[in-house]
């Protein structure tokens, strides 16, 4: 009988684990990219995407008729058409089964924290202007974190690494989340519009879902506290990004500082992107929160353990 085939996209590193965890499959490692893995996929029985860059649709899956598993290493998947994978029982896994194990893993957690300085600071303009040979610190006043207030939405995992920092920097530590039955010392519970007037800094920690979309609305934005920082390292459609931008442009919204955009990764003509171009108040990274090589390497084992459990290798 010959070996299952697993197709892998995502870092060299993630493919390396993927390699030593299932060695009794053929494992082929394939760009992130549209047609690429469209081709790899239409043999394969088992997926490993630690990517999320590609969409994968209805007839992507369709033209895989071997397929029967698809491991995320990531705690999302909104990536991922449901209907076809619902109508084959196609097995979909994320890391967010596996809460032990995320436990530890903090890349982004703290890169939400590192957004929250570099705004507070305006850091990658700073570094800008001396880059220009230019030396005039006035021009950067920067914000002290200690004595002001954070706002936590979402209040698991990440959320309450968050709290940690942001009370080491001592700041108040504000949190909402509908979904706890068990609520974390060292955050005080707050209705979602007290925290969005009251913060200071509001970094948000929530999946996306049919709840959660446009969660930071339009009307909750025009009650943000003057001057606040806003942080997103979740996922882009959570916050209604018009309002955000409006936001930035008026000066309500101080500053913010985005891992992620809605419709990633194409966003050569997103106006957050545009906007970024010509204004320091906004720092946009791509979608860099959890790659640490670390980290993927860590995940991609667990993950491709959930496909060998599948394929019974």
């Amino acid at each position: 009988m010959s070996k299952p085939s697993i197709v892998y996209v995502g870092a060299p590193e993630g493919f390396e684990a993927l390699a030593e965890t299932a060695q009794g499959a053929n494992c082929v490692h394939v760009a992130a990219e549209a047609p690429v893995l469209a081709q790899a996929l239409a043999d394969a029985h088992g997926l490993l995407d630690a990517s999320m860059k590609v969409r994968i649709d209805d007839a992507m899956i369709k033209a895989a008729p071997n397929l029967q598993v698809i491991s995320c290493a990531t705690t999302g998947s909104d990536h991922i058409s449901r209907d076809e994978v619902a109508a084959r029982g196609i097995n979909v896994h994320t890391l967010r089964e596996d809460g032990e194990l995320l436990l530890g893993i903090t890349p982004a957690a703290e890169l939400s924290w590192a957004l929250v300085l570099a705004c507070a600071r305006r850091l990658p303009a700073a570094a800008a202007h001396t880059r220009a040979g230019q030396w005039v610190r006035e021009e950067f006043p920067g914000t002290m974190v200690n004595g002001r207030t954070l706002g936590l939405i979402g209040c698991g995992r990440l959320g309450q690494w968050m709290s940690r920092y942001g009370a080491a920097f001592g700041m108040r530590v504000l949190g909402h989340d509908p979904h706890l039955e068990i609520w974390p010392q060292g955050i005080e519970q707050v209705t979602l519009a007290e925290l969005v007037a009251q913060s200071d800094v509001i970094s948000v920690h929530v999946h996306l879902s049919a709840e959660t979309t446009g969660l930071l609305s339009a009307d909750l934005l025009a009650n943000i506290k003057p001057g606040a920082i806003v942080v997103n390292t979740s996922r882009g459609a959570i916050i209604d990004e018009a309002a955000l931008l409006a936001g930035l442009e008026c000066g309500r919204i101080g500053a913010a500082g985005l891992d992620v955009l809605d419709g990633e990764p194409e966003i050569g003509q997103h106006p957050l992107v545009l906007y970024s171009r010509g204004h320091d108040n906004l720092i946009i990274t791509p979608h860099i929160g959890g790659f640490s090589p670390d980290a993927v390497r860590v995940v991609c084992r667990r993950a491709a353990e959930k496909i060998m459990a599948k394929l019974g290798i």
